[in-house]
């Protein structure tokens, strides 16, 4: 009987190809190693959430860090997955699939020490289009699910933080009320570390992206999550984007090209925004503000932009999301 190798590595781009080769064979085999593979995708989002958990703040900590470390997870999560107990997780799903798949050949006869109720749900899936690879288009449903998790990990940490969402919220225009809801749990995150109140940080984050609409992207169109258009200098050890922006020269408005941080997620934006108020002694006489003229005056002062308009501008955008009754503090 075939069977898929279980000492393979996690980047093997043939582990799939085996498995679906398997599937069409009608061989239990399949059902089998498809559980196998679904345990090993559950078990990276685990290693995934805990590392999200962990404050990663460290003098090595980087995007390149970050990317090996994910690898090395990825590793380990085949590792767990496929020893000899794993964690039993597979042996259920393999159970349910089988009676979810109930009277193809494909339908396994083992695992029969790990009985389950008829009356539970089991996955819910369809056969319609697949019945001659059901296990393949069982995987593919699954992969798609983690991928939409993974993809709202950055909003489920920012809830799981204890983030509340301004009651006055519904005041805004729509635009403006999806922006103020992307980012203000991370706005209130960085308030409670930094003393910067939430929603001078929102209109910040507004002002240089035109509420979202003009966020800088990466040469491949993906995000660069850099709401408040910090530079790359030559410090900057992460990934760039480039973009045109307006630069004030003796007065003058020009339009240069420049290379700006490109983050992994908004948290990250907001904790390299907060690294910079609070390490950069140019800003120290804006973080310990409280008044919203006083704050945007530091920034003007300190050099955070050249348009010789940007405290005015930022004052009133701040002056906006209070009027709405939005507001936040570090208490």
């Amino acid at each position: 009987m075939a069977t898929v190798p279980t000492n393979q590595l996690a980047f093997d781009a043939n582990s799939l190809n085996g498995l679906k080769r398997l599937s069409r064979e009608n061989s239990p085999a399949a059902l089998k190693s498809a559980s196998r593979e679904f345990e090993t995708v559950f078990m990276q989002m685990v290693l995934k959430s805990m590392r999200d958990a962990t404050p990663q703040t460290g003098m090595f900590d980087s995007e390149q860090t970050k990317t090996y470390v994910g690898l090395l997870d990825q590793q380990l999560a085949m590792t767990l997955s496929n020893s000899r107990s794993g964690t039993g997780l597979a042996a259920v799903i393999e159970k349910q699939l089988g009676r979810q798949f109930a009277g193809s050949a494909a339908v396994p006869t083992e695992s029969k020490e790990l009985p389950l109720d008829r009356n539970t749900g089991g996955i819910p899936l369809t056969r319609t289009g697949s019945a001659a690879d059901p296990v393949s288009f069982a995987l593919d449903r699954y992969r798609a699910a983690a991928a939409a998790a993974d993809r709202n990990r950055g909003v489920a940490s920012s809830a799981a933080a204890g983030a509340t969402l301004p009651a006055s919220l519904a005041a805004l225009p729509a635009g403006k009320r999806a922006f103020v809801e992307k980012v203000w749990p991370h706005a209130m995150q960085v308030s409670r570390e930094t003393g910067i109140p939430a929603h001078f940080m929102v209109a910040q984050a507004a002002l240089e992206t035109g509420w979202g609409r003009f966020e800088i992207r990466r040469s491949d169109g993906a995000q660069s999550f850099n709401l408040f258009n910090i530079k790359a200098g030559r410090n900057w050890g992460g990934d760039a984007a480039g973009a045109s922006t307006v630069e004030y020269r003796n007065g003058q408005a020009k339009r240069e090209d420049a290379s700006f941080r490109a983050y992994g997620s908004y948290a990250d934006a907001f904790r390299d925004y907060a690294r910079l108020m609070t390490g950069n002694a140019r800003y120290a006489g804006a973080v310990a503000q409280t008044d919203a003229k006083l704050f945007a005056d530091g920034l003007q002062r300190g050099g955070y932009a050249t348009d010789p308009a940007y405290a005015n501008k930022l004052r009133r955008v701040i002056d906006g999301l209070a009027s709405a009754g939005i507001v936040g503090s570090s208490a």
